[in-house]
């Protein structure tokens, strides 16, 4: 598993994170991003080649046309690396529910009109 700080540097910058989102489960040509993302033709293009250094879009040509679209494995790394971090979480949150509840059964017990 392999995240690394350009992935995160690469993606700290709110056009390309835009750019990526607007990219998410298709390709795309530079003229559709611009529409979607509303900054000029050459902003996008500038984008898309730092998302192409980084190795987070591919390329497909299509006659005249460029398509970018997502590449799969660095996102999947970035979900193996975050997995780690959320199963601690869920532990801890599954910890807190069950102390909510028990703290929950403790005070209806409490308030539970005598018979």
């Amino acid at each position: 598993m392999r995240v690394n700080a350009d992935f995160f540097q690469t993606l700290s910058d709110p056009t390309r994170l835009r750019i990526v989102e607007a990219m998410r489960g298709r390709e795309c040509a530079v003229g559709d991003l611009v529409e979607r993302v509303a900054i000029r033709q050459s902003g996008v293009s500038r984008h898309l080649r730092i998302l192409h250094d980084a190795g987070l879009v591919q390329v497909r040509p299509d006659g005249q046309r460029r398509l970018y679209s997502l590449r799969p494995e660095p996102f999947r790394d970035l979900d193996a690396w975050l997995d780690g971090y959320r199963r601690h979480w869920e532990s801890r949150l599954d910890r807190l529910a069950r102390a909510l509840e028990q703290q929950r059964a403790k005070r209806s017990h409490l308030t539970e009109p005598r018979r």
